[in-house]
């Protein structure tokens, strides 16, 4: 059986050792879903929200987001990043978001891409509160992670 590399042999938190580890360029793709009505999509489309433009502050706010990552996420590792894109598609039920970010460093890049995409759904959420008592975040996952030597 496989080990939990965040714990220790007592099953306390343990933020691994990466320095023994090859640098590497690292990149990672994430995506999520937020489902929203009807109204909610034609308001976000014709820009009549009150809080203001859902898309492009989402997508701000999820880039915000990753680079923040290893301080909201106990055992994560600060990195250096050299890259995050986040992207909002507007579907006929909801929103799409998708997430890319890329490192060159000794740990991966996934939560960053993760939480990118989180943060970005949470803001749409936030900011569509007012107008939509039913949205739904879904589907967040990762989708791919690389590792490419330099």
């Amino acid at each position: 059986m496989k080990k939990f590399s965040h714990v220790d042999e007592n099953g306390k938190a343990n933020m691994v050792d990466i320095s023994e580890k090859k640098i590497q360029i690292r990149e990672a793709f994430a995506e999520g879903f937020i489902s929203l009505s009807n109204n909610t999509i034609k308001l976000i489309k014709e820009n009549k929200l009150k809080k203001g433009d859902v898309l492009t502050i989402a997508e701000i706010a999820g880039i915000q987001g990753g680079k923040k990552t290893s301080e909201l996420i106990p055992l994560c590792h600060p990195i250096e990043i050299k890259k995050i894109d986040v992207k909002t598609s507007l579907k006929k039920n909801g929103v799409s978001v998708t997430s890319y970010a890329k490192c060159i460093g000794q740990t991966g890049i996934e939560m960053e891409v993760l939480t990118a995409t989180s943060i970005a759904l949470l803001t749409i959420y936030d900011m569509c509160k007012a107008v939509d008592k039913e949205m739904k975040i879904s589907d967040i996952k990762l989708i791919e992670k690389k590792k490419l030597d330099l």
